[in-house]
């Protein structure tokens, strides 16, 4: 005896009959649920710093400010030759994000390192070294804050800053370029720590 059909619903086979699942709709606006500037802005910040060495994008620059302001990270430190806010090339990506993301502007990257390790974070440098690990081996502690730093989308991270880290990642990559654009790179980095963030302060 087969099972009477709602006149939405197909008849499979074996006469058993399943409902149509619901439509699934964007969410609006203002079901979000975003704060406000302001209300951002005073609130707690997750404890990572971003460090720009020398990026010579601008449009780079605001998609990182953009990432920073998702993942509700303290500070960005924009070192070098790095663009600086307000800059219509910057604001084409991060869409306002410079307004709500803290940042510092240092000449020298090595400058900001010192001044970083001297506040007491743990500095990694998120390139391709004799002594980098994978990104998914990363021993999060979570004792210290930590600075996530990024190079020059050509010749990466500057030497002398090298010789001041002691901590280096990378994203294994699989194909023929490995080589990602560096707003990608920081938003595979800065996500995968939010969640090592996240997950150990869970556990406090």
């Amino acid at each position: 005896m087969l099972i009477t059909l709602q006149k939405t619903a197909r008849i499979p086979k074996f006469g058993v009959s399943l409902k149509r699942a619901p439509i699934m709709r964007k969410l609006s606006m203002s079901e979000l649920n975003r704060l406000s500037l302001a209300d951002f802005k005073s609130g707690p910040k997750v404890p990572i710093v971003v460090v720009l060495d020398n990026i010579r994008s601008q449009q780079n620059v605001g998609s990182i400010f953009r990432t920073a302001d998702a993942f509700n990270l303290e500070a960005i430190y924009l070192c070098g030759i790095t663009a600086k806010p307000p800059h219509r090339e910057i604001h084409r990506t991060a869409l306002g994000a410079t307004e709500s993301v803290e940042w510092k502007y240092f000449e020298n990257t090595l400058d900001a390192v010192i001044h970083l390790k001297n506040q007491g974070y743990n500095v990694v440098a998120v390139e391709q070294t004799d002594e980098s690990i994978p990104l998914s081996e990363f021993f999060f502690t979570g004792i210290k804050p930590y600075a996530l730093l990024f190079g020059n989308e050509i010749s990466g991270v500057t030497g002398e800053v090298l010789k001041e880290i002691t901590q280096a990642i990378e994203i294994p990559q699989y194909g023929t370029k490995h080589s990602l654009n560096v707003a990608v790179s920081a938003g595979i980095v800065i996500w995968e720590f939010y969640g090592l963030w996240k997950k150990n302060s869970c556990k406090k």
